[in-house]
């Protein structure tokens, strides 16, 4: 049997590198496989991302609505199975659980009291620390399997410093509870926690002495504690065995991280021999434990940072798995997959329809479909009576075409309303007279004007002034009506032709002059936008070429440093600063990051 752990560092992108969650899952070749930093929140649980095909799995999403931490952190259990159902396999779970206080959910929406053990705090401190999305608990019969994310804390953050103390205290006691029942533990996860020096490359003096650290060492068999810490039951000695390198600096050229995920492990074997004083679970049943060092981002042969890779985009998360494989597990009694099961989401199974709501749906539908039938037969019967109004001789085409066009625009909304049948080509031919020419306009043109004039402007638009004439044709007419009802020329030419004994008329000069006239000015404000396109690229290059001679070289290389800016909270948010380009490493290899730093010339406006 095999147990992976995994901090994807967000799901969607881990399947998307793989090309499907199948696909990702049967890359790692485990039984169970835990992951962490699932970045997914409950509502965004949809098949492609939690199902997969001889897999269960069981999710933990994040419930705080917390600034900044919606749908953040995240753990999953993927299962591999024959049978979710009636099976006696140890891979899938007799039992799951959401959490670790009791609280949460424990499948089809039922509520459980406070776990054994956690009587001494409070529901409010006991929902805050499973309200992250932490933590899955599965039962495997033999073991129970702890799939955890622990909190990150740095050192002047009080406030996440307290929330991680409180989430281990409890965590512990849950620990408790169950192996004084005489159960089996297993623990997996990114705890956020290098417990020694061996576990850190370039570890301070002082680095051992965290409260956390110590606390993890207080926990193993070495110091009178439970667990074992699996990897170093296997590889005591091993240097430079790291999981988790820092993703914005380049540190797993040189292999400069720390070891954080881990596997854990308290309680008996499963021997059934009187004299089990000399064993353990880890030595009578775990073969191996190692690191998956191949899913690492960098690779051997990949450019350096400094060399032209810094802008070579590495695919991966910036931790590597952990796995390891037990000997002599036997099968447990039959049971099928826990309500708590992925395949039991409502947006996984689909939500259970009641009759009345699909006779009401079928209701609305046909409702939707008569009222198409009735518009369309009434837009047929307004597009016979406006062009006889419009062809009648005597009768005003002006207020025929206007109370048309309004009426078009009526029943456009309740088209646009009720069906998407109808397109705008379906607009009855009119003719407007303007300033005594009569001249062929579509009556759906209105709408197709404002529509247009609504759309969103690009940037350009507002460095190019309008260099376009309006022409009134005649006096008295409105400008506005010019720009909307004189078509140009090539318009006319695909438009009834005009009577002869009008086509020479003053009047028509006019109109066929002021369409020249626009040609005209269109091929000059493509000149002019072609012109200000190049005058850009120049300033844009001139500014990278200021930016380039004022950035310092690092001292240790004498190479362009990289700029920075301040993230995190404080007086020098937003303030830039420049480093060595490099990437960072051992303070022994001359080839890694010299460590220079300078402050950038500006300072950020205070607000």
């Amino acid at each position: 049997m095999k147990i992976v752990t995994y901090n994807v560092n967000g799901l969607r992108p881990r399947i998307a590198q793989f090309g499907s969650l199948l696909k990702l899952l049967n890359s790692l070749d485990a039984d169970i496989i835990c992951v962490q930093e699932t970045k997914l929140r409950r509502q965004e649980l949809t098949a492609d991302l939690v199902m997969a095909e001889g897999y269960e799995s069981f999710f933990s999403c994040t419930r705080t609505s917390e600034k900044g931490r919606t749908g953040y952190s995240g753990v999953a259990t993927f299962c591999r199975v024959k049978s979710a159902f009636s099976s006696d396999e140890v891979a899938l779970p007799v039992a799951a659980e959401e959490g670790f206080t009791g609280l949460l959910e424990i499948g089809k929406g039922e509520m459980a009291a406070a776990a054994e053990g956690l009587e001494e705090f409070s529901k409010d401190e006991l929902l805050k620390v499973d309200g992250e999305g932490r933590c899955i608990i599965t039962d495997h019969g033999h073991f129970v399997l702890f799939n955890l994310y622990g909190p990150r804390a740095v050192c002047d953050d009080t406030e996440r410093i307290e929330f991680k103390l409180k989430f281990f205290k409890i965590l512990q006691k849950r620990w408790e509870s169950l192996l004084f029942q005489g159960r089996r533990i297993f623990v997996v996860g990114d705890l956020n926690i290098a417990p020694t020096s061996l576990d850190r490359c370039d570890a301070e003096p002082e680095f051992e002495n965290n409260q956390f650290r110590r606390w993890f060492r207080s926990m193993l068999v070495e110091n009178k504690g439970s667990f074992f810490d699996v990897f170093r039951a296997k590889h005591p000695n091993r240097r430079e065995a790291y999981t988790c390198w820092p993703q914005n600096t380049g540190a797993e050229e040189f292999n400069y991280g720390s070891r954080i995920d881990h596997i854990l492990c308290a309680g008996s074997c499963l021997h059934q021999e009187q004299d089990l004083q000399s064993h353990n679970f880890v030595t009578c049943h775990v073969k191996e434990c190692d690191i998956l060092t191949q899913y690492k981002r960098w690779k051997p042969g990949n450019s350096l940072r400094w060399k032209g890779g810094q802008s070579i985009k590495l695919e991966g998360s910036d931790h590597a798995p952990v796995y390891t494989s037990l000997l002599e597990i036997p099968s447990v009694f039959q049971h099928s997959t826990p309500s708590l099961s992925a395949r039991y989401i409502p947006m996984v199974r689909g939500l259970q329809q009641t009759l009345v709501s699909v006779l009401m749906k079928r209701q609305t539908a046909e409702q939707v479909n008569s009222d198409g039938d009735i518009i369309k037969e009434s837009c047929s019967e307004r597009e016979r009576s406006s062009s006889d109004h419009c062809s009648t001789p005597g009768v005003p085409s002006g207020n025929s075409c206007s109370s048309s066009s309004q009426n078009f625009e009526v029943l456009s909304s309740k088209t646009n309303e009720h069906s998407n049948r109808f397109s705008m080509e379906d607009a009855c031919n009119t003719l407007v007279t303007l300033g005594g020419q009569r001249t062929k306009r579509m009556c759906g043109s209105e709408p197709k004007k404002k529509a247009k004039r609504s759309s969103q402007l690009s940037l350009r638009s507002f460095f190019q002034k309008s260099s376009i004439p309006s022409n009134g044709v005649g006096n008295g007419t409105d400008t506005s009506t010019n720009q909307i009802d004189v078509p140009d020329s090539n318009h006319l030419s695909n438009e009834t032709p005009i009577p002869e004994n009008q086509g020479g008329s003053p009047k028509q000069c006019e109109l066929n002059s002021s369409a020249s006239i626009e040609d005209q000015d269109e091929v000059d404000v493509c000149t002019l936008e072609k012109e200000k396109n190049n005058f850009a690229l120049m300033e844009w290059q001139r500014l990278q070429q200021v930016m380039q001679n004022s950035i310092p070289l690092c001292k240790g290389h004498r190479e362009p440093c990289v700029a920075r800016v301040v993230r995190k909270r404080g007086a020098n948010f937003g303030r830039r600063f420049y480093v060595c380009a490099r990437a960072e490493g051992p303070a022994s290899n001359p080839e890694a990051n010299c460590n220079y730093f300078k402050w950038a010339a500006s300072k950020p406006r205070q607000k």
